[in-house]
This record gives C-alpha cells, structure tokens and sequence, in this order.
C-alpha cells in the first residue's frame, strides 16, 4: 500500500513554510480564548481580561513548557546548552505549560482582584477544548504515538483511512495515542460543559477540579503506552506520577471543600457579578 501521510507544511513558498502544528495551536488558542469570552459575559467579567491573560499566558506557558522538558532532559541539555532555547526542534510538555499558565492566571487573578476559582472554572473548559484540538498538531507531526502496531490493529479500531496512514512512519504502523487523549479528553468536555450550568450541582472551583482528575485519569493511561514519555530515574514516566499525584491531591481538595469549607453554589441568570448562592 501507498503511502498517504500528510505534509507537516500547511503551506510552502519557496523556503518559507507555516507548519499544521503550528496551526492547529493558534486554533485551539482562539477557540479557548473565544469559550473564556462567552462564559465570562455570564459572570460580568470583560472580555478584555481574557485578554489581557491571554497575552501573558501563552508565551510564559511555552517556556513553562520548554523549562519543564529540559529539567526531565538535562543529561542531555547541561552536554548541549545551545540547545536549551532550540524549542522548533521539538521539546515541550503540557504539563510544565499548565503549570506555568496557572501561576499566570494566579498572579493575574491578583492584580486585577479576580476571584480565582471562578476564572479557573470559566478557562477550564476552553483549555480542555485547546488540548483536544492540540493533540492533532502532534498527529499532523507524526509524534507522541505509541508502540508498533500492525494495520490490522488499527482497522479494527475503524479508523479513517488518512488517520491510519498517518500513523505509518519508516514503514512501520503506531499506536495513535494522540486519537486516545483527544478522543477520551473530548467525552470529559462534553459531560463538563454539559453540568456545569446544572443547578446546584457544581460549587466554586469544582468545574476546574473536575478538569484536572479527568485530564489525570487519561493522561496517566495514555501515558503509558506513550514511546516518548519523560522519565524519573529512568523508570518512572513523570507525566504518570504527576497525573497520579494531580488525581488524588484535587480529590482530597474536593471533598475537604465539600465537608469542611462548604464554598457557595454557582447560581446562574441572576444577573448578579459573580453570583452565587449558599449551599
């Protein structure tokens, strides 16, 4: 059979290019930006801070990102330092951007007197949104995919034929792991944004904590059957260990919460800024 995989280059003129991945991240950026907007209006919250985050989050999370992969990867950036900031040879990991865009959004939720639980349930979705899509720039690659296959596997599966041919690198088939995430993340963001305007159902805080357990509990499984995962002594996959540890400490933060602190349900169409009921 023939071999179909997509060009990386979305377009080509001459030495100039625009690559899929890069893209497929300005989409998903927009897309995450344009769902904070909608949900903000609802909370009084002006567009302009969404914003105004917006402009400081991606870059800092990118090198959040990158700082991320190149700890996990020191052996060989302390022998290569020149390196370090080479990030368009690949070396990014989702996790040190998130990390990185929650301080941002922390700092931010400071300086403009923002309630921080709300802004995290109003973003979560979008950057749930912004990983689904996300995961496609690493299929337009050819990258973060799993173990050797075979096509009969991935037929099984009854994939679409570009998608399987795709997944044929060096003549060999691989696990579509980037499918399984974007696939799983997206069922997540369907029941999210399918409660979260439930009443009484979600309390302040809870629509983002509900994010990052589901994001765990695929992450850590996917993860595992990942060929490229970044490593703890050589045999602890570091996204898994922060997955399990993420799940367990928001679990534990969601029922203290629950039981001890009682925080407010969200109440939805009073018309009220940041409005809230008693529970």
């Amino acid at each position: 059979m023939v071999s179909l995989a997509l060009s990386r280059n979305a377009i080509q003129i001459g030495n100039f290019s625009v690559k899929w991945y890069g893209v497929i991240m300005a989409v998903a950026i927009v897309v995450a930006t344009w769902m904070a907007i909608i949900e903000g209006k609802k909370r009084q919250i002006s567009s302009d801070d969404f914003i105004d985050l917006l402009l400081w989050a991606v870059p800092l999370g990118y090198v959040g990102a990158r700082i991320y992969y190149v700890v996990f990867e020191w052996k060989y950036y302390s022998q290569n330092p020149d390196q370090i900031i080479a990030i368009w040879n690949g070396g990014i990991a989702i996790y040190g951007g998130l990390i990185a865009g929650l301080i941002v959004l922390l700092v931010f939720c400071y300086t403009r007197q923002l309630p921080p639980f709300l802004m995290l349930d109003i973003i979560a979705p979008g950057v749930m949104a912004a990983q689904i899509i996300g995961r496609w720039g690493n299929f337009m690659n050819q990258e973060a995919h799993g173990a050797a296959t075979s096509l009969h596997y991935l037929q099984s599966l009854h994939l679409p034929e570009f998608i399987i041919q795709q997944m044929k690198i060096n003549g060999v088939y691989y696990q579509p792991t980037f499918l399984y995430e974007s696939f799983f993340n997206l069922i997540g963001l369907i029941i999210i944004l399918s409660l979260r305007h439930k009443t009484h159902f979600f309390k302040q805080g809870e629509v983002f904590m509900t994010y990052v357990m589901w994001y765990a509990v695929v992450r850590f499984f996917v993860e595992g059957l990942r060929t490229d995962s970044l490593y703890i002594f050589g045999i602890i996959r570091v996204s898994q260990a922060l997955s399990l540890f993420l799940f367990i400490a928001i679990l534990a933060l969601f029922i203290y919460r629950r039981v001890k602190v009682k925080p407010q349900w969200y109440l939805y169409g009073s018309g009220l800024k940041y409005p809230y009921v008693r529970g």
